[in-house]
């Protein structure tokens, strides 16, 4: 790590608001979405904060925006309530912090944040260990209990995730109907939902500061009509996010995924998509093989038609104390991927919205990209 002739300030910052389906009549508000958030993170880094807390003021901004499926906004349960998921991963001391289906709380990511710090301050009275993981009504009483504002439904539910409800309930029921006919008559159900109608706008961030410290964070309001207590890749250990430092010549990582939560979780994508970027030469080559290998062709998913899954990824290492050496790529399944980077550098936040090119197959082909960073 850098400490001492560093910078303050120094740093970059990626941020996603997923790879599923992102229309092009809302292609403004995703790309200010990112925009906005990349703008908190940067002041945050550019007052010297750490990476985690970075990554963390990166997060809160888009779980704030009602375009993002995090916090106010989120997707629905089957009983028209809110259940979030977090977890944030500091690079340095690899501890990971995460919520699963929490209710009434806007900021899940928040109490992610306090378990971490609850766990670098080593274990609880009668040496109890600190917890890296709560759900449900626990976590969010523990949040409470330390400053976390508990949110009303009014201010988690926006009229859009109120009329996206209504009409993912619409289809529900018309399915269930179509699959009492075709059982009746002994015919299978083919009803499925096709890309285009798949919204896994799972948020993702990852941070790099001035000392070479990366952190990684994810939150999610999950999938429409989720069951009650579901919980997604978001909060779980090597799936949703990972962070860590360059180190002993190893280069340094950073990873935040999004897509289908069940794939993720049974494929640890996070974790092995880290695992390859730390062990291959290139970044590009790296998130290939673990796209090919470890998702599209995992023995985990065989029975998986259409395999829907993303990823942000970051990529440095450290020469003499400094950072040097860095990349940030994305990756995706589906139809498309919202990204934005931003640079100590850089002037203003860049945002991309990318799509998956017509000749290629959604759910069975990846599209990588980059971009250049200068710190």
């Amino acid at each position: 790590m850098c400490e001492e002739n560093c910078d303050k300030g120094k740093g970059f910052i990626a941020v996603h608001v997923g790879a599923g389906y992102h229309s092009e009549e809302k292609k403004s508000n995703y790309k200010e979405a990112c925009k906005e958030a990349l703008l908190h993170g940067m002041k945050a880094l550019q007052e010297g904060k750490s990476a985690i807390d970075s990554v963390t003021a990166t997060i809160v901004a888009l779980e704030d925006n009602i375009w993002t499926n995090a916090g106010r906004g989120s997707n629905l349960t089957i009983q028209g309530t809110v259940e979030c998921d977090a977890g944030l991963m500091d690079g340095r001391s690899l501890g990971f912090g995460a919520v699963g289906a929490v209710p009434d709380i806007q900021n899940p990511v928040l109490v992610a944040r306090k378990l971490l710090s609850q766990q670098l301050e080593g274990n609880l009275s009668l040496g109890r260990i600190a917890p890296c993981l709560m759900v449900g009504a626990g976590a969010r009483d523990w949040g409470m209990d330390r400053g976390i504002h508990k949110s009303t439904p009014d201010e988690l539910i926006t009229e859009q995730s109120r009329a996206t409800y209504k009409r993912y309930m619409e289809r529900l029921e018309a399915s269930q109907a179509k699959r009492a006919r075709m059982t009746m008559s002994g015919n299978k159900d083919s009803i499925g939902a096709s890309c285009e109608e798949k919204s896994l706008d799972t948020v993702g961030a990852i941070c790099l500061d001035s000392h070479g410290n990366v952190a990684a964070a994810a939150s999610s309001g999950g999938i429409s009509l989720k069951q009650i207590g579901r919980v997604g890749q978001a909060a779980l250990y090597g799936c949703g996010c990972w962070a860590q430092n360059a180190d002993d010549g190893l280069p340094g990582v950073g990873v935040a995924t999004t897509g289908c939560g069940e794939q993720l979780v049974k494929t640890l994508f996070a974790r092995e998509l880290a695992t390859a970027v730390i062990s291959k030469e290139t970044i590009s080559d790296a998130t290939s093989h673990a796209f090919q290998n470890n998702f599209l062709g995992s023995p985990f998913l065989k029975d998986v038609q259409e395999k829907q899954g993303g990823a942000l990824i970051l990529k440095y290492c450290l020469s003499g104390g400094s950072v040097e050496d860095v990349e940030c790529i994305w990756a995706y399944t589906t139809d498309s991927m919202c990204v934005g980077y931003m640079s100590s550098r850089d002037s203003k936040p860049k945002t991309h919205l990318s799509r998956l090119p017509e000749h290629l197959q959604c759910g069975k082909s990846v599209v990588i990209e980059g971009a250049k960073v200068n710190l």
